[in-house]
Formats: C-alpha cells, structure tokens, sequence
C-alpha cells in the first residue's frame, strides 16, 4: 500500500502594473427607492387539480380534502358525509407581489407552491384562489394552469426527482381585483432611500439632482437618504419630477471589499481594494509514506513457512528555491489575482493567501468570508 501526502509548493513571481481606475456612471433609480414606491406581498391557499397520479394523499392531508369540500360546496354540490380519496389533487400556497400603481384588472404572476406530500405539480390546474395582503383584504384572484418544472422517474424499489416539480409558476395568472390606496398626485415631498447607504454616495446624487434642476430641491439627511422637493422641480405633478431624477446619472463610491466563498471558491473584489508593500510566499513539504513488504521464506529442507515481514520506506522532501515574492505599495487586488491565475494557483490556494495578506494589515479594505 503507497501513501502519498504532497502540499504543493509555489514559488511565486509576479509582474505588478498599477492599472488605471474606471467607473461607470450608474443611473439614480438603479441606487434608491423612492418613498411610498413599493410591492406588496400577496398570499393566498389553493388547490391544484388535474394532475396525474402525482396528488396528496388524503389520508396524510386532511387539510385538503377539506378546502376541497368547500370549493365544491360553493358551486352548488352537496358532499356531506362522502369521503374522498382522489390522487389527482394537491393543497398549495400561492404567492404574488403586487405593484405599486397596480390598478384593477391588471395582470401579474404567481408561484405555486405544494405543502402537502404531492410529489408534482406538473399538468395541473390551479383553481379559483384569493389573494390577502397583510392587512387580510383580498387584492387579487389566481387561476390557470401550473408550469411546472424537474423530473420524476419512480419504481418499485427507487426514486430519482430532478429539479423542484412541487412548485411552479403561472404567468399573469392573477387579475387584480382591489388597489392599494396612495394619492400620489399629492406628494410634495419624497425621500430616496439609497439600496447600500454611503455618504460620498448620497453627496453625489444630491449635488446632481441640484446642478440638473439648478434648485436646492434635494438635502441629504444621512449616509442612505436624501430628502427631495418636488414642486421646485416641476410643478405640474410629481410623477414628472421623479421621471427626471430617476434617470440622472452618478458615479457610485462604493467600499473597498473582498468577498471570499470558502466552499465554491469564489472570490469577488471591488476596484478600490489596495495592498500596501508585503513579501508572499507559499511552500510546503513533500511527505513520502511507502510500504513495501518482504517475503521471507525458510532456508531448503528445513522445518519453518513463510513470513511476510513489513518494511516502511519514510521521505520527507523540502522543496528548493522557496523564495518571497515582494508586492510593491498601491498593487491592485485585480492585479495581485491576476498574477496568481496567470502560474495556475487554485481557488482555496488564493483564498488562504487573501487571508494572510489581510492579517498582516496589508489589505486596505474589507475582507468578508462566507
């Protein structure tokens, strides 16, 4: 038997060049949510019909029989005191989100959801369900046929499922029958509310807001809002002036950080991540383990047997010409990886020097690992 355990060396060089920094200006609807400009979630419990075999089990789901009772109850049949053991059917929980402006008889998608021991939804049918919001009022009504995605193949002794075929999607399956209740046309004042707070950020949008409309319309209250004045901008309605802002354009200042994946590997970087002047080096040692069993059999003609005696050969092998690669002041983190991708360095490899790196204080920015 051979074991051999290697921890593989690298003798790093690289060839560091400053690289010049490029931003990309970055629309303000792209950055902010306008106040009182938002979704609203939806739910509701249904029932799924038509499928193939691939239902609940009542015995195990009572709640659907029971939801199933109702609904036929309401159209008029009278099912007191029957049993059902249909395997065509499956209780589930539809979900929506309404828009905002969303206005009656507008259409939006839904996702069907199985909760019960179906094991598909695919092929079915979902009937009539109402959908609350939080505040119990019913804003929309879903039904028709589920798109359901994965596989299934079943024998007598196995299974093997691909994808999620409990859950599926209806497009523009749901009508909306009731509106959230906002007068936009009365807004006089409106806050942004930046998707990742930062000062420089919020300076910015508010100076361009104010050098397009040459107003002082917008304030900055703090590092994620900004507070907007809508009648200096355009007087008609505040529809207009938000249309105007939302698609003046800034460059974002974002903070300088690493993000490390330790179990896929990943590694994301902003543009601002700098080094500061260190030495790197990765080595390592070569370990030998080999075993190699010898035979030793009695001299002729004399009483004894065989006997396998062990025998271990033992090497432990330092790599030659380990040396430190020095990494001058100001390196980009793009060019440091760069570098390590260029002499083939694996993912973890990367990720174990990064967290050096930022241990000897010598990475100016925020090292996050997930």
């Amino acid at each position: 038997m051979r074991f051999i355990f290697q921890i593989l060396t690298l003798c790093i060089v690289f060839l560091f060049l400053n690289e010049g920094g490029y931003a990309q200006q970055v629309r303000v609807k792209d950055m902010v949510e306008f106040e009182g400009v938002r979704t609203n979630d939806l739910v509701g419990y249904g029932l799924v019909v038509g499928l193939n075999g691939t239902g609940d089990g009542l015995r195990n789901s009572p709640f659907t029989e029971e939801i199933m009772s109702n609904i036929l109850e309401r159209l008029g049949v009278n099912v007191a005191g029957e049993e059902f053991r249909p395997d065509n059917v499956a209780s589930v929980f539809v979900t929506a989100k309404l828009p905002p402006f969303g206005r009656i008889g507008g259409q939006i998608d839904v996702t069907v959801s199985a909760i019960g021991d179906a094991t598909s939804l695919r092929g079915g049918t979902l009937i009539m369900t109402p959908l609350n919001a939080a505040d119990g009022q019913v804003y929309a009504v879903a039904q028709g046929s589920v798109i359901a995605g994965g596989a299934q193949i079943e024998g007598d002794a196995a299974r093997i499922v691909q994808g999620v075929p409990t859950s599926g999607s209806i497009p523009l399956g749901a009508k909306i029958e009731n509106e959230v209740g906002f007068d936009f046309s009365d807004v006089t004042t409106i806050k942004l509310a930046l998707r990742v707070p930062d000062f420089s950020s919020a300076l910015a949008i508010e100076s361009e807001i104010n050098r397009q409309t040459r107003t002082n319309a917008a304030l900055m209250l703090d590092a994620g809002t900004i507070d907007v004045n809508l009648r200096d901008i355009d007087s008609r309605s505040p529809a207009r002036a938000i249309a105007l802002i939302e698609n003046y354009t800034i460059q974002p200042e974002t903070k300088a950080r690493v993000v490390v994946d330790q179990r896929s590997g990943t590694i994301v970087m902003g543009a601002d991540v700098k080094i500061s002047r260190v030495a790197v080096s990765q080595g390592g040692l070569t370990l030998k383990v080999e075993e190699i069993p010898i035979a030793v059999q009695p001299n002729p003609f004399t009483e004894g047997e065989t006997v396998i005696v062990p025998r271990t050969e033992a090497e432990i092998k330092e790599e030659q010409n380990i040396g430190l690669a020095e990494i001058p002041t100001g390196t980009s983190l793009s060019s440091v990886i760069s570098g390590l991708n260029l002499l083939g360095v694996a993912p973890q490899d990367m990720i174990d020097i990064l967290k050096s790196i930022n241990a000897a204080g010598a990475l100016h920015g925020e090292l996050v690992v997930q």
